[in-house]
């Protein structure tokens, strides 16, 4: 099968270094940079698994860790894994995985029949069904089959060839994501002659690049370089990628696991397959970002339904056209600037959805609507339609009344966007509503932790990339006693907050909530 769906001149993957993967089976190819969820994309893989319990079909959602329905078998015999998350596994030569929860494939899954009879099957129906008749002998046959129905793929049963280790290590200021925010927080940080040790989730720093207008990309990108080229020079910074912070416990101990191996086909046998840190810090700059939101409409779980971001990251992140005609539906500006990137990307804009009295994003509402694309203001898709794939969608007025069907393959949803504020409740942080993003906010912590960029509510990369240099004096008068920042230091932080040029984001706070769509 040949990478029909890539888009020319797009991405940022090596197109030069092809790489052949099986998945069910079927011999496929992608590219160095891709992940599993991006390769399988660009050779037109919309259905990856069904759901656990009706067995409904399941497509990749995301472009990230939030992923929740492509999850995947990685792997075979000893080094099997279950519920990968295709949108996070690295694309290596080799690699092999399968779908999850279905049988005998995943286009015709006999488990399906629990869809239709989803009537009788209510939730927890089998607490009460599996107690008659009250025998032993009836338990044991019920435990057979349950267990059988139980979980979604399987674990290895060889035992696991690889190792693991584990570190503790101290530092002066901990940044916790290598955004925009993060990298300018740690530059700062180290310029103030602190120990710094940044944990970013993915491969590489600023993945959120291709959130960034088209305009403004030269400049984020020679941003996102250079401070991690300054950054990989100081001796006191330890840079940390693929790496996941998951705990925050008392005295500022994160816990963090480090995928070391995980992205090769055979890993060195003097190499770990994972790592868990132990960081004990004396302040840490919490830059984790945003998470896209979905809107809730019957039939939201069909293949072909993404959120909005993620649509807009496989075709400038990795030069994949996820369909052929689209409908954007989103409750905030960024349908906008996602319909224009579609469109050039080759994608045909069915219609802008947008529940909102009337269309705003700004210039990119101006530059949609000049271009021709359909925008339904006060609408709301109700319902989509198709068996294994979205085929359509039914679109009424956001206050009833009837329905119009636009046929489309691609439904693209943004409700939004949350703070990724995990960390800083574990941190015992409360939180505020903010109005504006129609979302939950950082406020005050007991421990020494500090909010910046994203997680704060800032949607343009200058104000993030300002907001983590501030966010680094702040963690650095945690850190360490007032007054013992050498002034030379204190100036070039303050050099740091500066970026050019300006309004390098198309992101804007202009958000009318809405969670859910009541169907027709």
């Amino acid at each position: 099968m040949t990478q029909r769906w890539r888009i020319d001149g797009r991405g940022t993957v090596d197109r030069s270094n092809p790489l052949a993967f099986d998945y069910d089976g079927v011999g496929l190819e992608g590219y160095a940079g891709d992940t599993l969820a991006s390769a399988l994309l660009a050779n037109g893989v919309h259905l990856v698994g069904r759901s656990f319990k009706y067995h409904r079909p399941r497509g990749i959602y995301t472009a990230g860790v939030e992923e929740p329905n492509a999850l995947v078998q990685l792997g075979k015999g000893a080094r099997t894994e279950p519920n990968a998350r295709a949108t996070t596994v690295e694309l290596y030569d080799g690699l092999v995985a399968t779908s999850q929860n279905c049988w005998p494939s995943v286009r015709f899954d006999v488990g399906a029949v629990a869809n239709a009879l989803s009537p009788l099957l209510p939730a927890g129906f089998y607490y009460k069904t599996f107690m008659w008749p009250p025998t032993p002998a009836w338990w044991l046959r019920y435990e057979h089959f349950i267990r059988r129905a139980a979980g979604m793929g399987r674990a290895p049963a060889e035992p696991d060839p690889d190792h693991y280790e584990h570190r503790y290590a101290h530092c002066d200021v901990l940044v916790i994501g290598g955004g925009f925010a993060g990298l300018s927080a740690a530059r700062s940080a180290a310029r103030g002659g602190a120990r710094v040790i940044v944990c970013q989730q993915a491969a590489r720093f600023a993945s959120a690049l291709v959130r960034v207008t088209p305009d403004h990309a030269d400049a984020a990108q020679r941003f996102v370089v250079e401070a991690t080229a300054e950054l990989s020079g100081e001796p006191d910074v330890t840079l940390l990628t693929r790496t996941t912070a998951f705990g925050y416990y008392d005295g500022s101990l994160v816990a963090a696991v480090e995928r070391v191996t995980e992205h090769v086909a055979q890993p060195p046998a003097d190499r770990p397959r994972e790592r868990l840190w132990l960081i004990r810090a004396r302040a840490v700059v919490l830059a984790t970002g945003v998470i896209e939101r979905g809107i809730a409409y019957a039939n939201n779980d069909l293949p072909g339904t993404m959120l909005a971001g993620a649509v807009r990251t496989y075709a400038d992140g990795y030069g994949v056209r996820v369909g052929s005609r689209a409908a954007v539906f989103a409750n905030n500006d960024v349908a906008y600037g996602v319909a224009r990137s579609l469109r050039e990307s080759g994608v045909e804009i069915a219609a802008i959805v947008d529940p909102r009295a009337s269309p705003r994003g700004g210039g990119s509402a101006a530059v949609a609507m000049a271009d021709g694309i359909r925008v339904l203001p006060r609408s709301v898709i109700r319902r989509a339609h198709g068996r294994l794939r979205v085929t359509a969608v039914d679109v009424g007025d956001r206050d009833g009344g009837a329905s119009t069907r636009l046929d489309c393959d691609v439904v693209a949803v943004s409700g939004g966007y949350s703070p990724s504020v995990h960390l800083f409740s574990q941190a015992r942080g409360s939180l505020r509503y903010d109005a504006a993003s129609a979302s939950f906010l950082p406020d005050a912590s007991p421990l020494p932790i500090v909010a910046a960029g994203g997680v704060r509510g800032m949607r343009d990369v200058d104000a993030a990339i300002a907001d983590g240099a501030a966010a680094a004096f702040v963690a650095l008068g945690k850190a360490r006693p007032a007054g013992s920042m050498p002034p030379a230091a204190a100036a070039s932080m303050d050099a740091a907050a500066s970026f050019e040029p300006s309004g390098s984001t198309e992101v804007s706070a202009d958000i009318e909530p809405l969670w859910a769509v009541r169907a027709g």
